[in-house]
């Protein structure tokens, strides 16, 4: 191959100090090369001023890079540095001078910063006062890390030192106050603002909408937005998502709407603010609008806003718009995915949601904790343990198992799958639960039918000092209604006032359900009587609570009342109502509510079908009670144990025999209800040995368990029928304990056939168990003055006064 040679000529630049003297034209051979098939050899090479520029070039910028950094550590801590401005005996002296490691800085020297100078005026020759840029950087970088407490601390200390904060540094302190929700705090910066002037900076005016809605106040957000003189786009966007932020979805449409009407054109932000308050007020309708301006602007493809889309499709109940957005995603993210997982949760398309997790991972998209919520929601969904399991162990994996909501997320799907020990687990190695977390652990205790142990938890809380919110507060009430707990219900009435949850409309609901539940009516009363607002549940609970304690006049009262202020009854009024009707025996009222209940169709509701049949079977029309029962498209357990029932009322064992043997030929299964009403309609109609077979049947039969109720109708049947020696046997062989119900029954037909010797003997297990039984005294006093043993009835009856028991009850 032939050789080349090649020569470079530079003339290199005139210096103003040293190194390169000589005619600016000489020539300087860089080198020559040679060139072969094999390898390159460089000849007869050497440092040409062309790479000496280069070098002082870089030396140059590396220079002016450590003067800038050294200046910047100099605003940081001034006092760390000696202040020779006013001192100077020397021009070239430098103005600061580092206290340890003897750094020099010139405030007019060739590579300090231009901005340096704007710094330096307000602080006065000899003092170390640190500047305002000090004090931005590092409230700037406490708020990234999220220590808004410190930078909080940190912006008392700059006004402590008398440094006069500047727009730049409102920013990051009002997004602390925000995230803390300091609202107090956040009023005195927002004043600091006004002092400095700086309200009409459109990003601080933002930032003040923005603290002042995630502190939930709405006046204030409102008094700094009509307070400003212009406003661009970013200030209306930050009122729509203000507006989003405190649930008025409507009033962030109608600011939207006003918008475009003054031709602001929207952003992303505007959007994604929008798109949250058609969220929050489920308005489908509204967001498909704002989706197919997105696609006009050409916004489609920002993925923050394809997310936000999901999410507001999913909640809104239009899964398949959701998945329509995902999956013209070019490349979702990992939020992208997690929203969808979450939206198929929440719509109780768990499966889905599931497969589409693998399908993630699958993708390579690493699952965050937004994902494992999502995943194990759906779990939830279906009660899908093993799967939910094997999400766990993810989590594990990932470290993703300590997260709170990912935590409280398992928590939920081990009690509702009836794994409440691992849920147990999980809490217990919890590093710092959070409150919710322990309300979680107390749902799950509760589902699980844990009451007693919900309540301790509770306790637990309250001694550590946990904040409570109003699902907490939910979940325990509805414990202290199933345990019938009174006296813990008030304690937790009396906690729910503290926290001032007490007007909440939820917990006032609960706490009518459990003072209803728990028998003390007047308490139910006097809070529906204190709460601001009245809605459709406090209404149904009152109304269902007056009907479980005999009050049914007034809960048809209520009823009325409902009507009149506007409320639309729902299926639990209607059961509530038509419970009431049964009470009282009220037919005239029970039709009228029967007519209104098939004008709302809520006919077809098996449970009100079920309420219908036992109000007409207990109000004597057996007829209209079979009616119904046989024109309801849908039979349930409950349905066929109200018709056994109101057979039973009416002593009819063979209407009853023939509704228990249709049931049996369907495939519900029977509970303890179906055989009470079957035994006791075969008890009324003296059906003895259809009795006994069927009580015998039911457990290798019928998978059924014989409890005490069990027995005691086949003891009243017996002693109906005069057979105290048998229904005596029974007693004493009976598998399970007996209780007041069984000896009370069996004393009553002692009465009835005047048999003193077995009437003494049953009367004394009675008293045994429940010596204030008024019943007991009355059926003794009766047999012993029927045998003609006044003496011993008078006895009796002086024995009852003293002790203060009222027979009449």
């Amino acid at each position: 191959m032939e050789e080349t040679l090649l020569h470079s000529v530079v003339t290199p630049p005139s210096c103003q100090s040293g190194g390169c003297k000589g005619s600016s034209k000489a020539r300087i051979a860089i080198g020559k090369l040679r060139f072969s098939s094999s390898e390159v050899n460089y000849e007869c090479f050497r440092p040409s001023h062309f790479q000496v520029k280069c070098s002082r070039a870089q030396s140059f910028t590396s220079r002016q890079m450590h003067t800038e950094q050294l200046w910047r550590q100099f605003f940081s801590d001034p006092s760390q540095w000696w202040d020779h401005r006013s001192d100077k005996a020397n021009a070239r002296y430098p103005d600061f001078k580092h206290k340890k490691t003897q750094e020099a800085l010139w405030i007019d020297g060739w590579f300090s910063p231009e901005w340096v100078k704007a710094e330096l005026s307000a602080m006065a020759p000899g003092k170390t006062q640190r500047s305002v840029f000090y004090w931005t950087t590092e409230l700037t970088r406490q708020v990234k890390d999220g220590q808004d407490m410190k930078a909080l601390k940190l912006f008392q200390d700059m006004q402590n030192e008398g440094v006069n904060p500047d727009k730049y540094i409102f920013v990051p302190v009002l997004k602390a106050c925000a995230r803390l929700m300091a609202l107090e705090e956040g009023r005195y910066v927002h004043g600091q603002i006004i002092q400095q002037k700086c309200q009409s900076d459109v990003f601080v005016s933002s930032c003040l909408i923005d603290m002042y809605a995630k502190c939930r106040s709405i006046e204030d957000v409102n008094r700094v937005f009509n307070g400003m003189f212009t406003c661009d786009v970013v200030v209306w966007s930050s009122m729509i998502s203000a507006y989003a932020i405190c649930d008025k979805g409507e009033k962030a449409l109608e600011l939207y709407k006003q918008m475009k009407q003054e031709n602001v054109v929207p952003n992303h932000v505007t959007i994604l603010g929008v798109l949250k308050a058609c969220t929050s007020i489920d308005a489908l309708e509204e967001g498909r609008f704002v989706h197919a301006e997105v696609i006009r602007r050409g916004l489609d493809s920002n993925v923050s806003i394809a997310n936000c889309l999901m999410d507001m499709y999913a909640k809104c109940g239009s899964i398949e718009d959701a998945c329509s957005v995902f999956n013209v995603i070019q490349t979702p993210d990992v939020i992208s995915w997690s929203a969808m997982i979450l939206g198929y949760a929440n719509c109780g398309m768990g499966k889905k949601g599931l497969v589409l997790f693998q399908q993630m991972q699958r993708e390579k998209v690493e699952p965050n904790s937004a994902s494992f919520v999502g995943t194990l929601k759906a779990c939830s969904s279906i009660v899908a343990l093993e799967e939910g399991r094997h999400v766990h162990g993810q989590a594990v994996l990932k470290s993703q198992d300590t997260n709170v909501l990912v935590a409280s997320c398992l928590i939920n799907l081990y009690a509702k799958s009836g794994s409440i020990e691992d849920a147990c687990q999980v809490f217990s190695v919890m590093p710092s639960p959070n409150s919710v977390s322990w309300s979680a652990m107390v749902v799950g205790y509760v589902s699980c039918g844990q009451g007693l142990k919900a309540l301790q938890l509770f306790r637990q809380m309250l001694l550590e000092g946990i904040e409570m919110d109003k699902v907490t507060f939910v979940n325990i009430l509805n414990a202290c209604a199933s345990l019938r707990a009174l006296e813990d219900g008030r304690h937790v009435h009396t906690q729910a006032v503290r926290s001032g949850l007490d007007s909440d409309i939820c917990v006032g609901n609960c706490l009518i359900d459990m003072y209803a539940k728990c028998g003390s009516i007047e308490d139910a009363c006097r809070v529906f009587a204190n709460m601001p607002t009245h809605n459709l549940v406090s209404w149904s609970s009152m109304i269902l609570g007056f009907a479980n304690c005999g009050q049914g006049v007034k809960a048809l009262e209520l009823f009325q009342l409902m009507l009149q202020d506007g409320m639309e009854p729902n299926i639990v009024t209607y059961v509530g109502v038509l419970k009431a009707c049964t009470d009282i025996a009220a037919l005239k009222e029970g039709r009228h509510i029967h007519a209104q209940v098939i004008k709302r169709g809520f006919e077809s509701e098996v449970i009100v079908t079920s309420c219908l049949v036992d109000m007409y079977a207990r109000c004597g029309n057996i007829e209209d009670a079979y009616r119904v029962f046989n024109n309801s498209l849908i039979h349930d357990m409950a349905l066929y144990n109200s018709m056994i029932g109101g057979y039973a009322v009416h002593g009819l064992g063979k209407g009853a025999f023939e509704i228990f043997e249709r049931m049996s030929h369907t495939n519900l299964e029977m509970d303890d209800a179906t055989f009470v009403g079957l035994l006791s309609a075969f008890s009324h109609a003296g059906m003895i040995d259809e009795a006994l077979y069927y009580l015998e049947s039911m457990s290798p039969i019928y998978d059924g368990v014989a409890t005490v109720e069990h027995h005691s109708c086949l003891v009243d049947l017996l002693g109906r029928s005069g057979y105290l020696d048998e229904a005596k046997d029974m007693i004493n062989k009976m598998p399970c304990s007996t209780d007041t119900f069984v000896w009370t029954a069996f004393l009553s037909a002692c009465r009835k056939y005047n048999n003193l010797q077995v009437g003494e003997w049953a009367a004394k297990h009675v008293l045994n168990l429940d010596p204030t039984n008024s019943a007991a005294y009355v059926l003794l006093s009766n047999i012993y003055a029927t045998v003609g043993k006044f003496s011993n009835s008078e006895d009796l009856q002086q024995m009852w006064g003293s002790t203060g028991i009222d027979v009449n009850k």
